[in-house]
Formats: C-alpha cells, structure tokens, sequence
C-alpha cells in the first residue's frame, strides 16, 4: 500500500515536471521543472529496484548536467522581457492536447485487456552494478563499443567545427 502511494506521488510529481517543462516561458523555471522530473524518474527506478539507475540518475542527470544547465541559463540572464512573444502558445498546447486523447484513450483500451497476472518480486542483485555491468559487457559490449565510437567522433567533429569557426571569424 505505502508502495503504490510512493508510486502515485512520484508519477504525478513526473507529469506535473513535464507539463511545467512545456507551460513555463522563462528558462530557469523550465529548468526547474526538469529538475522535479528527473528526481521522480529517480524515484521511480529505486521503487524498481535499479538502485544503479536510481544513483546515475540522480548524480549524473539531477546532480551534473541540470547544474551545468542552470549556470549556463544564469550566465546568459535571460530576462522576461527578452523571450518572444507566443501568442499562438496555447492554441498549440490545446491541438496537442486533442491530438493525444486519441492515443492515450487506445492505450488505456489495451492495457485494460491485459489480462491480471501475478506479480513477483525481482531477484537479488537486480539493477545492482556488478549485474549490469555483466549483462553490459558480456551481451552488449559491440553496441556499447559502437556508442562510444560514435560519441567520440562527435566530440572530435565539434571542437573541428568549433575551432573552424573561430578561425572564419577572425
């Protein structure tokens, strides 16, 4: 019982995150709801029982990356009166809102014809790292090879862009 409140509190608090994501004009604000969000998905995974999810979600996404995001957001001290005017916002949030009531109404149909099944509780070790890191590096290690390729090679073609630019502008 405690569990499906935890499970209702962070699931509302995710979807409260995004639609503040969306509603809110000013960047800090925008920020700030990202910010609930990631910590109720963080939520979510540890009621999963992926406590490494749950850690990397929290340090690398809460922690690093959102801090990296809010000082960039107040170094560049957005104003109010800096953002453009929308005056269509809401016409499309509401067309958003029509389009989706279609797919949302379908989706609860199917999941409504799932029949009950029993649910059991996951293993010891599920989400822990040494099991991730097994299933990653035995399974997956040519696709995670390939990612890493993949990302170094954007790393190397953005600082190739940057410094090019640099020099164009000179």
């Amino acid at each position: 019982m405690f569990v499906d409140g935890l499970f209702t509190a962070f699931s509302v608090l995710a979807v409260l995150g995004a639609l503040g994501l969306i509603l809110f004009r000013h960047p800090m604000q925008g920020a700030m709801s990202l910010i609930v969000t990631i910590i109720s998905l963080a939520g979510l995974y540890a009621l999963l029982s992926a406590e490494l999810i749950f850690v990397l979600q929290l340090i690398v996404y809460a922690g690093a990356i959102m801090s990296l995001i809010l000082f960039i957001i107040m170094f560049l001290n957005i104003q109010t009166k800096d953002l453009p005017e929308e005056p269509a916002r809401f016409y499309y949030f509401i067309g958003g809102i029509i389009l989706l009531v279609p797919v949302a109404s379908f989706l609860l149909k199917i999941v409504q014809s799932l029949p009950d099944a029993e649910t059991t509780i996951v293993g010891n070790g599920f989400g822990g790292v040494k099991e991730v890191g097994m299933i990653l590096f035995q399974d997956w290690l040519l696709p995670f090879e390939i990612v890493s390729i993949l990302l170094l090679v954007a790393l190397v073609g953005s600082v190739v862009l940057a410094g090019s630019k640099r020099r164009l502008s000179k």
